[in-house]
């Protein structure tokens, strides 16, 4: 009866290592994907002019590692970069991603400014919406804040994450939610 015993243990230990083991060594491959590709963008951009979407992959990278400065001036040289014939859908991307990296080092308002920048560029864009109603509300702008959670969600009614911002921010506020009004 030990031995069995023994022998579940010794057999649950190893599926766990092995788990374990594979997610490890994925985890290590992912990482030095994204090292290589940032090596060879940061190589590419030194030797010359790059492209706006090099320079943009390159920020996102950035902003990835949480090296938020980096990607600010990366991501300006993005927008100097942009060509004439750029789609507004990307530029809008490079203005979202902007936005990101003043929002995370707390600049809230050029934060706004960048997202404001990209629905202006492309009003339909649903993440923006969500960063821009975010950015709003750590400055206590509530209102603003839920005006733009409820654009989000009307661009994606499905939008979990607009859905639960602007429910909080109603009862916030003393407006009934969907669930209390029926």
């Amino acid at each position: 009866m030990d031995s069995n015993l023994a022998v579940v243990y010794l057999v649950l230990l190893l599926v766990f290592l092995s788990g374990s083991g594979f997610f490890i060594v994925r985890q290590i491959f992912r990482t030095r994907e994204v090292e290589s590709k940032m090596s060879q963008l940061q190589q590419q951009l030194s030797q010359g002019q790059g492209t706006a979407q090099e320079y943009y992959k390159l920020g996102c990278i950035y902003n990835d590692k949480n090296l938020y400065s980096q990607a600010i001036a990366v991501l300006q040289k993005a927008l100097k970069a942009v060509e004439e014939q750029e789609p507004p859908e990307n530029i809008a991307m490079i203005y979202n991603a902007l936005g990101y990296a003043h929002f995370a080092k707390e600049e809230y308002d050029i934060a706004i400014r960048n997202y404001k920048e990209a629905l202006k560029l492309t009003p339909e864009y649903a993440t923006a919406c969500n960063n821009l109603g975010y950015a709003y509300e750590r400055k206590k702008l509530t209102s603003q804040a839920l005006e733009a959670y409820e654009k989000s969600l009307s661009l994606e009614p499905n939008n979990q994450i607009a859905q639960r911002r602007a429910e909080s921010l109603r009862k916030r506020l003393g407006i009934p939610t969907s669930e209390t009004a029926q």
